[in-house]
């Protein structure tokens, strides 16, 4: 498309709405996902995969999921927990923690999860609330250990209450 005008009028421009913009209209109050990373725990191991952002994780990919749990009877089960990171003056720190289950059957390429309580959980997190409902002690001992290995300042600097939400 050109971007030419006629003489004497000024150039077509696109707002950019930004963090700096007063803009109040479209956009405002967007989610900031700047500060939120996905794990995915899978068989005791815990990892960061950046692709289930989008639901593309790798345990993900290929699987067409239902809302139905009877649909993934040899599934097994997977987390995807959503850790948030707060930077203030003193540092930054691990400041959400929410867990989200789902099913894998891979063999099947069939999986169980429900959308709403995935995206619920990570506004959770964003909000700096620490929910692991669920995840065996297994499953909290390989997220600490991640955590911990990832940035260990950032692991000590860290609310008590995360802290003690991966205890076994």
């Amino acid at each position: 498309m050109d971007n030419k005008q006629p003489d004497g009028k000024k150039q077509i421009a696109l707002n950019i709405v930004n963090a700096k913009s007063k803009h109040k209209g479209f956009g405002a109050g967007s989610i900031e996902l700047n500060n939120v990373s996905p794990v995915i725990i899978d068989g005791g191991e815990a990892v960061i995969d950046i692709g289930a952002m989008h639901a593309k994780s790798k345990v993900e990919k290929g699987i067409k999921f239902s809302m139905n749990r009877e649909d993934v009877q040899d599934g097994r089960q997977v987390w995807v927990v959503w850790v948030a990171v707060e930077r203030t003056q003193e540092g930054q720190h691990y400041a959400g923690l929410t867990a989200c289950e789902m099913w894998i059957d891979s063999a099947a390429k069939r999986g169980w999860k429900i959308l709403a309580d995935h995206v619920n959980k990570l506004d959770s997190a964003l909000k700096r609330r620490i929910v692991v409902e669920g995840l065996g002690a297994q499953e909290k001992a390989a997220l600490k250990s991640l955590l911990i290995s990832h940035n260990a300042d950032w692991w000590n600097a860290s609310p008590e209450e995360l802290k003690q939400a991966l205890e076994g």
